[in-house]
């Protein structure tokens, strides 16, 4: 060929090599510009890091007093329909030679426009736990951000938190249902049935609401003796030890029971006419801790109706026809929320608590909201 010819040729392979070295760089830019949102997705699908709260530091850094107003505002939802509650879920770890006895509870719940929701497992009754010097329960809260509906954090609260927001409800109920203590005839006297870690946190709620009442305790297994040290030190009120529990409650406005719930542990001679009962041991089918002649010559309520049928005292009273759910007086939240009055003058009361979902979504919040930031 011509020198025209093999320069044409030569022209022809420098553009095909421009367009290739020109079609090699897009490609390196294009996947330099996909790196970063493969790795994005990447970092999508593993979320975001979770935070792990230890025992010592959720107990160092939370109180009753903490719980109270978010738990009030709990109820006050749950009653108004605005909180999702499932039933709990019982799982019984019967005695083997390799297991239990035990009971877990898985508990959880959504109250709407919060930022977060939880769902707890708990265990209790492990008692051959004293034996190896552990206690007899434990427990872990997961709470979950509820805009993107990831994990937030993993409390190992073994109960505390548990604990923290039953004395809550207890506090809540004391605040709504107790005699005032400014009444005619009233002692402003509180009384404690049961001297175990609820107690403690009861007592704990007590003063946040009333900082001056005197208490008075009595316990099955003699706790009460401590008990009583323990709390006139901590809180700063006087705190007697009774003989009998009959001779508590007689000089009790108010009574707080908190006892394994295998027997009653109250009976109606026992009582002032305006007292408050509140009752916080039983959670499961097979105990009460009141007899069923009280709970219906009172004004009930309960924390949640269908939960204490089930596995409250309102149960007992169901099963032997003495009660039934259409006379629950009310729903604590309902009371909160001044749907219904609390007391109304001297009258006999009973408040029976069984431990919701929303106490646990709140107490989750306010673990968050503390721990979390």
């Amino acid at each position: 060929g011509t020198a025209a010819d093999a320069r044409q040729k030569w022209d022809c392979c420098e553009q095909t090599h421009k367009s290739l070295t020109a079609i090699m760089f897009a490609l390196r830019r294009a996947l330099s510009a996909a790196a970063p949102r493969v790795a994005t997705r990447a970092t999508a699908r593993r979320g975001m890091a979770v935070k792990i709260f230890d025992y010592d530091t959720i107990v160092s850094s939370l109180s009753v007093a903490d719980a109270i107003e978010t738990v009030e505002d709990a109820f006050c939802k749950l009653a108004q329909g605005k909180v999702d509650v499932p039933m709990p879920m019982h799982i019984t770890i019967d005695e083997t030679t390799d297991a239990g006895p035990g009971d877990c509870h898985v508990k959880g719940g959504y109250v709407s426009g919060a930022a977060t929701w939880t769902v707890k497992v708990a265990s209790v009754s492990f008692y051959k736990n004293l034996d190896r010097g552990m206690p007899p329960g434990g427990g872990v809260f997961v709470v979950m951000n509820a805009v993107t509906g990831q994990p937030c954090g993993i409390f190992q609260e073994n109960r505390f938190m548990t604990d923290l927001r039953t004395g809550a409800a207890g506090g809540i109920a004391l605040k709504h249902l107790g005699l005032p203590a400014d009444a005619p005839g009233a002692s402003n006297t509180i009384g404690f049935v049961g001297c175990g870690a609820i107690a403690r946190v009861m007592a704990r709620a007590a003063k946040a609401i009333r900082p001056d009442f005197k208490g008075l305790c009595w316990a099955p297994d003699g706790s009460h003796e401590t008990f009583a040290a323990d709390m006139s030190k901590e809180l700063g009120c006087e705190f007697t030890a009774m003989p009998t529990c009959a001779d508590m409650c007689s000089s009790s406005d108010v009574i707080y029971t908190q006892t394994p719930g295998g027997t009653t542990c109250v009976e109606s001679g026992w009582l002032k006419p305006h007292a408050t009962i509140i009752c916080s041991g039983s959670d499961q089918p097979t105990k009460q801790e009141i007899p069923t002649d009280v709970l219906s010559s009172s004004k009930y309520v309960a924390d949640l109706i269908k939960q204490t049928s089930k596995v409250g005292e309102l149960r007992s009273a169901i099963a032997d026809g003495s009660m039934t759910e259409g006379d629950v007086y009310a729903e604590l939240g309902e009371i909160c929320n001044g749907s219904k009055p609390g007391r109304e003058g001297k009258e006999l009361i009973v408040c029976d608590l069984t431990g919701t979902g929303a106490q646990d979504a709140a107490i989750g919040q306010v673990a968050w909201d503390k721990l979390g930031a």
